[in-house]
């Protein structure tokens, strides 16, 4: 019964770990490109009508090369909008770490 528990608990370990990259990859890319939208720079704004080109193309007449192109450069202009727009970002483990040191300070 232990070694039962045992694997019960490691599976479910296991399986609450699992990543989701395709759904996080559109997310955020429409997340990112409506923060940019309120944004009034014209180069921010030349990015996201990008973006939006990029999106509307039909990829399935595309090489595997010419796609791989368009990948980069999706991932060069996200880079530069994220760098336009500023702020800062925090981790959920640099968050748990701060209030840990709160309470252990306080």
């Amino acid at each position: 019964m232990k070694k039962l528990m045992l694997y019960l608990m490691t599976m479910i370990a296991f399986l609450s770990f699992i990543p989701t990259p395709a759904m996080a990859e559109t997310e955020n890319i429409s997340v990112l490109t409506e923060k940019v939208k309120n944004a009034p720079s014209a180069e921010a704004q030349a990015m996201v009508s990008r973006i939006e080109e990029i999106k509307a193309m039909d990829k399935s007449k595309m090489n595997s090369s010419e796609k791989k192109a368009l990948r980069k450069e999706v991932r060069s202009i996200k880079k530069n909008l994220t760098e336009l727009n500023g702020g800062v970002y925090l981790s959920v483990g640099a968050i748990i770490i701060i209030v840990l040191l709160l309470i252990l300070l306080l």
